[in-house]
């Protein structure tokens, strides 16, 4: 009597799972990328966060516990006073109110302006409107360094100086990157929009206020997002215009833990930067979804 494989000479028998080195699995193949790549991110925002889980166990350390050797990093008592003390070291509100009021008015100013003049570059016609284009990108390769003196003599002349409006009005006029970014995403919106609203005796500013904008949230949120961090940790800025202290923003308020005091009480300023830092967060979570949606379609993708 014949065995199966003699009978049938030109099948192949399926090879046992078990037989397959673990190394030659095609899934197995297939993952092992995935998991490297996963586990260079892990290891990377690990090595990203070590200052800000620092920051967070000094904000709750006792002074003299701040530089142990080895590092203390999870205090054997948590002093949560370090934070009531900080706000009352400083006159930490009103540098809160401050910030507030620049950041949010410095927001509303790059969005408004921002949003206009994409809106030009991306729907308007005209016959120089690449060649304008290309000179408002050429500005982003201008440090801002270079611009300092000049402002400052400007902003002086004005006589704005120790006031909030050159930490202001400078972001009513735009800036090249978010103006290159939402341009980016307005190319993406359908032309045959715009026609069919001009057919119905819509104007430009009808079409971009009841039309673009509403469809432009994602790409809006995110230049929203990125100013809000710009305006709100901007100490060079505050430092220049701002000499008065009842005007000093957050960063530059923090300042006074360093030399105020004659030592630097690092307790107390990191509890006030965790403070500092609530609102970044709060702002980035709830307008996350928005914020990579617009990140991906404007095509700021790394």
């Amino acid at each position: 009597m014949r065995t199966e494989t003699e009978a049938f000479p030109h099948s192949t028998l399926p090879v046992p799972r078990a037989a397959v080195p673990l190394w030659r699995r095609r899934s197995l193949r297939r993952r092992l990328p995935l998991v490297g790549t996963n586990l260079v991110i892990l290891i990377g925002a690990f090595v990203v966060s070590i200052p800000l889980l620092w920051m967070l166990s000094t904000s709750v350390k006792d002074p003299g516990d701040v530089f142990l050797q080895p590092p203390q990093w999870i205090p054997s008592v948590f002093r949560w006073a370090n934070y009531a003390e900080a706000v009352n070291a400083i006159p930490f509100w009103t540098y809160t109110t401050n910030s507030i009021i620049i950041t949010a008015l410095g927001v509303i100013g790059e969005v408004v302006s921002c949003s206009l003049v994409a809106y030009a570059f991306a729907r308007l016609r005209s016959r120089d409107k690449d060649v304008l284009f290309l000179i408002l990108l050429s500005t982003m390769m201008l440090p801002g360094e270079v611009k300092l003196v000049p402002t400052y003599l400007m902003f002086r002349w004005f006589g704005w100086l120790n006031t909030f409006l050159p930490l202001v009005v400078p972001h009513f006029f735009g800036g090249a990157f978010y103006i290159f970014l939402l341009r980016q995403f307005f190319l993406t919106l359908p032309l045959e929009m715009d026609e069919a609203a001009k057919v119905d005796g819509a104007g430009y500013l009808r079409i971009f206020w009841n039309i673009i904008l509403p469809l432009a949230k994602p790409a809006l949120a995110t230049v929203a997002i990125f100013s809000f961090y710009s305006i709100w940790n901007d100490f060079l800025s505050p430092l220049i215009y701002l000499s008065k202290e009842d005007n000093y923003t957050l960063p530059l308020g923090l300042q006074a833990f360093i030399g105020a005091y004659g030592v630097i009480h690092w307790t107390w300023l990191m509890a006030a930067s965790v403070l500092a830092l609530i609102p970044c967060v709060v702002i980035f979570f709830t307008f996350q979804r928005w914020f990579i949606e617009g990140a991906v379609l404007s095509g700021l993708k790394g």
